[in-house]
């Protein structure tokens, strides 16, 4: 490998992840031009292109997704076998990039970060709030916070808790437009949808013993922010699907009404996912005994 291949695969894993050339060069330091002019002199030498680029964002070229799987690929066994040359290390220390959602990274996930940042020193941590599928891989994170399995097997899952998910709605709702006894029943009701993802828009799916129904619901609210829906519930907008950790305080206090009681939802249990390592870095492995540790005191 040119000693000048390295940064150059990192610079277009940044490149990529961000997305921009300006964000890119804030990041890095430099001048857009400086960034243009490096990403050309890449192409000439490759004798592809890479990126497509236009007035604000970027789009990778075929060859140039092939460059960016690979060089995350490679930027990852070279970091792993820094690390793991290091391991002996009695102190846990170096960047540990961590993804969660937003709603329960800036309210759970933010805290324990600050108090294990205290802990460690030696540990810099990067936290990314993103709603979006995300690749460990691709972008460079050491680990995900997310809720629900991930399809992909190259991953490691470590279950953190268990999170059922309840329709319910605002008592002021129900006493106005009638409480559902069936799923048939949420047509004629006014939910609350919130956009996730690749979740099937408005499909609610809701079993009762071994049978279960498909139902597909509407309403006037819909938003990709958890905590909007959660909102527009409380102010009597309708029916909402929300997890455990999300309503438990306010089905307590009883602003909110469990609905349907008798049917189950999917489950949304919250799991920590990391690519699959036979020695994991002293940093990885202090944050996951951390985690584990709050949620499983």
């Amino acid at each position: 490998m040119k000693t000048d291949t390295a940064p150059d695969l990192a610079f277009f894993v940044l490149l990529a992840r961000l997305g921009n050339m300006t964000a890119t060069a804030r990041e890095l330091g430099v001048t857009p031009p400086a960034i243009t002019k490096r990403l050309n002199l890449m192409e000439q030498r490759l004798g592809v292109r890479l990126i497509n680029r236009t007035t604000r964002r970027i789009s990778l070229t075929n060859e140039g997704e092939l460059y960016l799987t690979q060089a995350a690929q490679i930027l990852n066994r070279i970091r792993d076998m820094e690390e793991s040359v290091s391991s002996g290390r009695a102190a846990p220390k170096g960047l540990l990039r961590v993804n969660a959602t937003p709603g329960f990274g800036r309210t759970r996930i933010a805290p324990l970060v600050s108090r294990f940042a205290h802990a460690y020193p030696e540990v810099e941590v990067e936290l990314h709030l993103t709603d979006r599928p995300i690749s460990l891989v691709e972008e460079a994170y050491d680990l995900a916070i997310r809720f629900g399995e991930l399809p992909d097997t190259r991953l490691t899952a470590r279950k953190l808790m268990s999170n059922r998910r309840f329709l319910c709605a605002s008592p002021a709702y129900l006493k106005e437009a009638g409480e559902p006894k069936t799923p048939e029943d949420l047509h004629h009701h006014r939910c609350i949808l919130h956009r996730q993802n690749d979740d099937v828009y408005g499909t609610w799916r809701l079993q009762k013993g071994r049978s279960e129904e498909m139902v597909k619901v509407r309403g006037a609210v819909s938003s990709n922010d958890g905590d909007i829906v959660l909102n527009w519930a409380l102010e009597g907008h309708g029916i909402v699907q929300r997890s455990e950790w999300d309503v438990a305080k306010y089905l307590d206090s009883g602003r909110l009404r469990e609905v349907m009681p008798g049917y189950t939802l999917p489950s949304a249990d919250l799991y920590l996912y990391y690519l699959s390592r036979s020695n994991l870095p002293a940093k990885m492995r202090a944050f996951i005994d951390f985690l584990v540790a709050e949620f499983n005191p």
